[in-house]
Parts: C-alpha cells; sequence; structure tokens
C-alpha cells in the first residue's frame, strides 16, 4: 500500500506523490509568539512532527519548514503592557516554546523563519501583486482584492456570494471590498515599522506565510499544515496571494489537524478550562502527552481529561515495561536470535509492514498504535523470567524489541530509559530543553520584575472563579496569594474581578 493523504484541497483521501521523486519539501504554521503556547498547540505540533518522523521512516528526504509570527497586534499590545521593546516579547515566547517543545521530544525544523527577517521577500510578493493589479494601495495600507482570483474559496468550500451577505459592508470603508484583506499596513506613532514603496508600515498575516514558503520552499510545494482553524481565512488567503502572484499552484496536499476538547467542551478562556502546554506538563509527562495525541487520529477532535491523560500514561507504563525487559535482556548478555514462528507470534513478525499500512493510511496513529500492542502482547509470550538463564528466550525478546523500537522512534515514544522512567517524577522522560517544575516560580523566570503574563494572569482568575462556584474557598484563596506573591493584585466587584500589577 502506497501512502494516501487526506487533502483539504478537493476534501478527499488522495495517493501522496510528491514533485520531486523521493523528497518531501513541508511547511506547517507556527505559532505567534505573544504567550505561552496551550494544549491545543501542542496537539498541532505532535501531529506534524510524527508526520515528519513517519515520510523519513518511509524513506523521503525532507525539508520541514515552520514559521513564527514575530510582529503582530497581540505582540504589540504584550510589549506596552509589559513595558519592553516588541523584540524582547518575541524571543523571550520563542525561547519558551522551544523550551516546552523540546521536552515534548519535537525534532527541530530545518528552517524557523520569522516574518521580520522577510520583510524584503514580504515587500516584493505585494509589489508582484500590485503590478498584476490583483493589489492596491490606500494611504499606505495594501490591500489584497477577493474578486480578482476567481478561485477564491476552493479549499475551504465557501463561497464569496455567501461571505458577502454575512459581512459588515463598513468595517473599512477604504476597501474596495467587505473581503479584500491587508497585505501591508501602514504603521501608527510609536509603532515599529520598515520601508516600503507605500511608506513606512509592517506587513499583514497572511502574506507572511506566502512569502515565507516559497523563500524557503519555491513557488510550489508538497505539504502545507496547520490547524483546521487556519483553513479560513489564513490558509485560503494564502492560496489566493501566492497563486495570483505565480500563476502556479501554491500547495499540493493540504493537511490539518483537529481541535483539542477539555472534558467535552471547546477549550476556552470564558469557560475557565483554558490549558497552556507547561500547565500540562506540569503534571503529566511529556512522553504521555505525545501517546496520548497519538491515540487518536490527527484529523479527529480529541478529548482531554484527567481520565484520557491517565489512560494513556497507562499505555505508555506497558511500553516501558518492555523496554525494561529488553534491556534486562540486554544486560544480560542476550544477542538477538529468530523470532518463534506460528500464528500466535505473527503480530510481532509482521509489526513493521502492519505498522506501515495504518500509517500509509493518512497518518493513522490510533491503528499504528494498536498494532504495536497487538505485537507487544505477542512478544510477552516469549518473555524470559530470567533472562540470564533463558538465552534462547531472551535473544527472541530483543529481537522482538530491536524490531519494534524504530516503530516507537516515529511515534517519538520510549527515548529514555526504562529504569530512568520508572525512577518517578514529572521529568524523568525530560528529553532536552529547560527543566520545569510547574510551580509560578518557573513562570516568572520568563518575564522580566517578576510580571506574571497577561495570559497565565486570566487563567488563574478563571481557575480561581471556579473554585469560588464550586465552594472551594481554600483554593480560592491560594490563588489569590499566589498571584499576590508574583505583584499581581485582585480586585472583586459586581462586574466582576479585576486585576492590576503592583507598582
Amino acid at each position: 500500500m502506497s501512502l494516501s493523504v487526506f487533502n483539504t484541497l478537493g476534501n478527499r483521501k488522495e495517493p501522496f506523490v510528491p514533485i520531486v521523486p523521493g523528497k518531501v519539501r513541508m511547511y506547517v504554521c507556527g505559532v505567534t509568539v505573544y504567550d505561552l503556547c496551550h494544549i491545543g498547540h501542542a496537539r498541532a505540533n505532535v501531529s506534524f512532527d510524527i508526520i515528519v518522523r513517519y515520510l523519513r521512516y518511509a524513506g523521503y528526504e525532507v525539508r520541514y519548514v515552520r514559521n513564527f509570527t514575530d510582529i503582530d497586534d497581540k505582540i504589540l499590545r504584550r510589549a506596552n503592557q509589559e513595558g519592553i521593546p516588541f523584540d524582547a516579547v518575541t524571543k523571550k515566547y520563542i525561547e519558551a516554546f522551544h523550551a516546552d517543545f523540546d521536552r515534548l521530544g519535537l525534532l527541530r525544523p530545518e528552517a524557523e523563519p520569522k516574518a521580520t527577517e522577510h520583510i524584503r521577500e514580504i515587500v516584493t510578493l505585494t509589489e508582484r501583486l500590485v503590478r498584476a493589479g490583483k493589489a492596491y494601495a490606500v494611504n499606505g495600507d495594501v490591500y489584497y482584492s477577493v474578486k480578482s482570483f476567481p478561485e477564491y474559496g476552493k479549499l475551504s468550500g465557501k463561497h464569496v456570494e455567501d461571505l458577502l451577505s454575512g459581512a459588515r459592508v463598513d468595517v473599512d470603508e477604504r476597501k474596495e471590498d467587505p473581503l479584500d484583506f491587508a497585505l501591508w499596513k501602514a504603521s501608527r506613532p510609536g509603532e515599529p515599522s520598515w520601508d516600503s514603496p507605500w511608506g513606512p508600515g509592517r506587513p499583514g498575516w497572511h502574506i507572511e506565510c506566502s512569502a515565507m514558503s516559497m523563500k524557503h520552499l519555491g513557488e510550489t510545494f508538497d505539504i502545507h499544515g496547520g490547524g483546521k482553524d487556519l483553513v479560513f481565512p489564513h490558509h485560503e488567503n494564502e492560496i489566493a496571494q501566492s497563486e495570483a502572484a505565480t500563476g502556479r499552484p501554491f500547495a499540493r496536499y493540504w493537511l490539518h489537524n483537529g481541535f483539542v476538547n477539555i472534558n467535552n467542551e471547546k477549550m476556552s478562556k470564558s469557560l475557565g478550562n483554558f490549558f497552556t502546554l507547561r500547565d500540562v506538563l506540569g503534571r503529566v509527562k511529556p512522553e504521555a502527552l505525545r501517546f496520548f495525541f497519538a491515540s487518536s487520529h490527527y484529523r479527529s477532535p480529541i478529548d482531554y481529561s484527567e481520565q484520557s491523560l491517565a489512560e494513556a500514561k497507562a499505555g505508555l507504563d506497558r511500553l516501558y515495561r518492555v523496554k525494561e525487559k529488553a534491556e534486562s535482556c540486554r544486560a544480560a548478555g542476550a544477542i538477538p536470535a529468530p523470532l518463534p514462528e506460528g500464528e500466535g507470534y505473527s503480530p510481532l513478525a509482521e509489526a513493521p509492514g502492519r505498522f506501515a499500512e495504518a500509517m500509509d493510511d493518512d497518518f493513522n496513529t490510533a491503528a499504528a498504535l494498536g498494532h504495536l500492542f497487538d505485537a507487544v502482547r505477542a512478544m510477552n509470550r516469549i518473555a524470559p523470567s530470567d533472562p540470564a538463564s533463558e538465552r534462547e528466550r531472551a535473544g527472541q525478546f530483543l529481537a522482538g524489541y530491536d524490531l519494534l523500537d524504530p516503530l516507537f522512534a516515529v511515534l517519538g515514544l520510549l527515548r529514555t530509559g526504562a529504569t530512568e522512567y520508572f525512577r518517578g517524577g514529572l521529568d524523568s522522560a525530560h528529553a532536552g530543553g529547560v527543566p520545569f517544575t510547574g510551580s509560578l516560580a518557573s513562570e516568572l523566570e520568563l518575564v522580566p520584575a517578576g510580571r506574571l503574563p497577561e495570559g497565565e494572569i486570566l487563567r488563574r482568575i478563571e481557575a480561581r472563579k471556579a473554585a469560588r462556584a464550586r465552594k472551594d474557598y481554600a483554593e480560592a484563596d491560594r490563588i489569590r496569594k499566589e498571584l499576590e506573591t508574583a505583584a499581581v493584585l485582585l480586585e472583586d466587584g459586581k462586574a466582576g474581578t479585576t486585576w492590576k500589577y503592583r507598582e
């Protein structure tokens, strides 16, 4: 079976045929670096990490590019709130991104472009669109003309007429059409800016990814990925502006991961169920979180709960017990021996083929994990009780583990020694990066002068609100005192809880 993927462009599963045989060029939309990453970011990044790992396992040479958006309204607001330059904000949260995702065992991409480092490419692409009559300038801003691209909506399935019927025509009177979007924004007083033919300004969000992906991968590349929330308008706009400029297809395959729900509800700050990745890694081993994500197909929604995490940890423990036994066999001097024959051992002998068949079906990690557990059950039938005296069984068991080890690696699992894993502590499966204790103190290391990021303050206020609602006043008081330690003062009133930094 050859690899097939579900292509959002066309809304169907298709055989995967790269532009250049044996080589894959892949771009994934990264994060806007103004805050810590949340559990949804973790799901997306682990999903595409596994996809890259499998493509390489399958023999493809992969060039993987993932960007950082490092200039944006949210970044500027955060910089103003914290009283620091915008690039100090982005540097801080890029470092936090790498620290958190190194702990999750993510492979670093071949390139991690930043928007501010590609202003020349962004301006050049915008100029091409203006010259082609696909974009127009108004008082230092440049807008893309959606109606100039007849195929607009081909990724999301949305129709321009339907979008127009629900659009507010008074959003920006300078636009020729309410659906038009900004390629370049004139700078406001006090904002960072770069020179352009239209005056000082900064790029719009959508044009960044087109310019950066084409810079690093070419005008047409194989895979473009991201979360389902990016299908419209971000990825739709990327296609429109890129293909209007080049006259060529932009990306051939569009892959989108599903959302993370919290206890069967959509994750939302207003519901008090919003978790940063750092919050979660303060309570669960990184590999258990990877296991949890891999237990569902990347396109499906996944429900995050304490129960689902406990089940993931239990499953991961079972796999590490197998590694523990293999390590004891190796320590006893066992040498891999031919596997026993018979139908009962076929799930083990055929594991690589069955695993590949599942992954070739649009990277079905849930089915692939199922085959690995079938193989482990077969392996346990030959597990020696004493590897030193049962040499043949120890050799067979070791051979079975060596057969499965590359498959675990595709999922990013069993990255540490079994003894270290079972020693205990949340960092026992740590695989590089900055250690994290899960405490408030470690969060404060990321912000100057003891100031906690606004997003984290709001999350803790919501957690306090939830504690008060269930009459857990001790927990509510604990959160208040914790925030006071971080120089954050709360004030409860009829309109709710407000906060301010203590001077």
